[in-house]
């Protein structure tokens, strides 16, 4: 069995792990890493962009480099090779974890119930719940899940189909170390630098997908392109502004606008505010059926374009 069967059936079988399964309960490696992250920042940490580049480097080439001698291990075995591979997406894609948190806190919107849903809010994004009305809860739920959908889903299934389990654990390593240190906080802003800039980067090709399928998958394809085409580069993030503008335009509503994070108010530009309408509870379970719709494209795609790629060189 060649590399990219073995890379097609394992990452099939990883994604419906996630399906099924949801994140795994215990020892999840994503903590781990997290915990080792931590470990290395405490001897590392100054307030200076290069022992800051220097730990990116330890953690995220660490993680690289332990994908690349497990699959070397098992690179005899078709089978020892689909099943790492099986494992090794299911435990960087986060697509159930997602949508379960998002619909837990719909649900609770949906029954009327706005202290339960701020109470949850933290398990899914950094926003000051307190602030936040029903419908405020809402949006930020929505923006969430498009985010989350190329970071925790689209973006893993691309370096995947890149470059195999290296690319899988390299992935989710920067995007948890752009997490840890990657914010404008006064003891990361120098030293989080680095991984927030290498996040950006390796975010970039997951996050176009995430728009295009998006727009694909959406109830209005056009209104998804045109809110990309014309606000994503209003957004402060170069990646999550595709996948924010595309969804707002695919679900008919309006993103953006005042949010506070930390006790840090920010007026971000509104997404596909000419044609959308504001984000009330009942978009959470839109938002949350267009990431799955999204999150199972992806897979294809990729898997798709490396088997055609193989086709290429061989031919």
């Amino acid at each position: 069995m060649g590399a990219d069967r073995v890379h097609a059936y394992g990452a099939a079988a990883g994604l419906l792990g996630d399906l099924l399964l949801g994140d795994p309960r215990r020892g999840h490696p994503v903590a781990v890493f997290g915990r080792a992250a931590a470990g290395v920042e405490r001897v590392l940490w100054r307030d200076h962009r290069g022992w800051g580049a220097l730990h990116t480097v330890v953690c995220a080439g660490g993680a690289v480099a332990l994908g690349a001698v497990a699959s070397r291990a098992v690179r005899r075995s078709p089978a020892a090779s689909v099943a790492l591979t099986a494992a090794s997406t299911w435990a960087v894609v986060g697509g159930t974890s997602l949508v379960r948190e998002a619909r837990a806190i719909g649900r609770a919107l949906e029954a009327g119930d706005v202290e339960a849903a701020r109470a949850r809010l933290p398990h899914l994004c950094g926003r000051d719940p307190q602030a936040l009305d029903a419908d405020g809860i809402a949006r930020a739920v929505v923006e969430s899940v498009a985010e989350n959908t190329s970071d925790a889903v689209v973006g893993a299934l691309v370096w995947g189909g890149l470059a195999g389990v290296p690319g899988l654990f390299g992935f989710r390593a920067v995007n948890t170390l752009d997490a840890m240190v990657g914010h404008r906080s006064p003891r990361h802003l120098r030293y989080g630098w680095a991984s927030a800039r290498l996040d950006d980067l390796a975010g970039w090709p997951g996050a176009r997908l995430t728009a295009v399928l998006a727009a694909v998958a959406g109830d209005d394809p056009r209104g998804a392109v045109r809110a990309w085409r014309d606000d994503a580069r209003k957004h402060p993030s170069p990646n999550a502004g595709p996948v924010e503008a595309s969804f707002a335009g695919a679900l008919g509503v309006r993103l953006g606008g005042t949010l506070s994070y930390g006790g840090r108010v920010e007026h971000r530009p509104v997404l596909n505010g000419a044609a959308g309408r504001p984000v009330v509870p009942h978009d959470i379970e839109r938002a949350a059926r267009l990431s799955r719709r999204v999150g199972l494209l992806a897979l294809g795609v990729t898997v798709a374009a490396r088997l055609v790629a193989k086709k290429g060189r061989t031919s």
